[in-house]
């Protein structure tokens, strides 16, 4: 006798039941990977986002609206500081390197950025097709820009004033596509890339033509030291910098200096209650689903005492009708597990589809997690304990009184 089909029949022959606790389980375990799968993805999409950049330095105000705008491009910046004072940060000698940023346009609502060629390096973006920018008004395009709105090479681009597209257009001056980056999956696959001279002279009142004859090297630079950048990414020369350094900033300066990795760990704080309460209650729902299982197997097993006698007396030994129903308890279980991943799954794809409007995030990873594999564990501790009981009381069936009593 086969003892798995017969359990699957005895699943089968009681849906109601049967979808209840498994609707349960489904939803407490969806929750929690659900909730596992987006923490990890933002914090790694995150985490891509840092690299090499141990201090941000810009206008004063909130510091985390600094971070954000200037690391994740997510927000609006601060304002905006002057080129000579960040020269002058530029050449403290705990800098190890630093990288001038300015934003403050767009192109169909994605960010333009001038920025040194060495922003490219930090985020190890390589070029797809063409080449790096040499001129200004020369941009390179990141990869989710060029793939969504198809731009190709030596196409011509209209910026608008602002970060939304409803600004102001700049149609006398025209960006020229020269390059298209490779995904980094970090946050240039949605920015495009140019020149500070670029942004400088976008903004000029003086003649643009004239400027654009002069080698913008040095020269060039010493054009524009009266201007203004957004933000400037710092990395030291050694970590213990990072405590030191910052607070002469803020205390000495009219600038203002932010640890990236201080502002982003006191944002997940924030909203780490929530997350766990979330989760708390997932885990209760999941508990509620064993109890679900087991009154469902302890009914179970009432109204078919008859037929297990019957079957015992078929031959079946009681290890064997057990065994039964413990695995018509894993069998719910386990199902309950996979389905319960791949609702969480889909989860991930909405709430990816919502972050990728909103914020130009794209969070596609389908991996499991060390800590779901735990939920397996857990989904399996439940089955089991929930059919203990039932799987004692067949295993101790008297077999002439039940029949006797039918």
């Amino acid at each position: 006798m086969n003892i798995f089909k017969l359990s699957i029949k005895n699943i089968i022959s009681k849906p109601l039941s049967s979808i209840l606790s498994l609707a349960l389980l489904i939803f407490g375990i969806g929750i929690i990977s659900l909730l596992l799968q987006l923490n990890s993805l933002i914090k790694t999409q995150m985490d891509n986002n840092l690299k090499g950049i141990d201090m941000v330095v810009g206008a004063k105000g909130s510091p985390l609206q600094l971070i954000l705008s200037a690391v994740y491009h997510i927000d609006s910046p601060t304002g905006n500081i002057s080129f000579e004072d960040a020269k002058k940060i530029k050449n403290n000698r705990m800098v190890g390197s630093s990288i001038d940023l300015l934003y403050g346009d767009n192109y169909k609502g994605y960010r333009i950025v001038g920025t040194e060629e060495k922003f490219l390096e930090l985020y190890n973006a390589k070029i797809k097709k063409g080449r790096k920018w040499n001129n200004p008004l020369e941009v390179v395009v990141g990869s989710k820009i060029h793939t969504k709105l198809n731009i190709s090479i030596d196409d011509e681009l209209i910026s608008s004033h602002g970060l939304r597209e409803t600004g102001e257009q700049h149609s006398d001056q025209l960006f020229k596509v020269v390059g298209l980056l490779e995904p980094s999956n970090s946050v240039i696959d949605q920015l495009i890339v140019t020149s500070p001279e670029s942004i400088w002279d976008l903004h000029d009142d003086h003649d643009h033509d004239e400027e654009h004859e002069h080698d913008h090297d040095e020269e060039h630079e010493h054009d524009h030291d009266d201007k203004e950048i957004t933000a400037m990414l710092i990395k030291f020369k050694s970590p213990m910098n990072i405590i030191q350094f910052p607070r002469q900033i803020n205390e000495n300066t009219n600038l203002q200096a932010a640890v990236p990795s201080y502002e982003i760990s006191r944002l997940f704080k924030l909203f780490g209650f929530g997350i766990e309460t979330l989760t708390y209650l997932a885990y209760l729902i999941i508990i509620v689903s064993g109890f679900s299982l087991f009154i469902n197997l302890f009914n179970s097993m009432r109204e078919r005492k008859y037929e297990m006698a019957l079957i015992r007396t078929l031959g079946s030994s009681r290890r064997q009708l057990s065994m039964m129903i413990i695995f018509e308890s894993l069998i719910l279980t386990t199902v309950g597990f996979f389905i319960g991943l791949l609702v969480s799954r889909l989860g991930v794809m909405f709430v990816s589809s919502l972050m990728e409007e909103s914020l130009n995030y794209n969070l596609n990873a389908f991996g499991i997690l060390n800590e779901e594999l735990w939920l397996l564990v857990l989904s399996i501790f439940i089955g089991l304990i929930s059919s203990i009981i039932p799987a004692l009381q067949v295993y101790n069936l008297n077999i002439s009184e039940t029949l006797a009593d039918e």
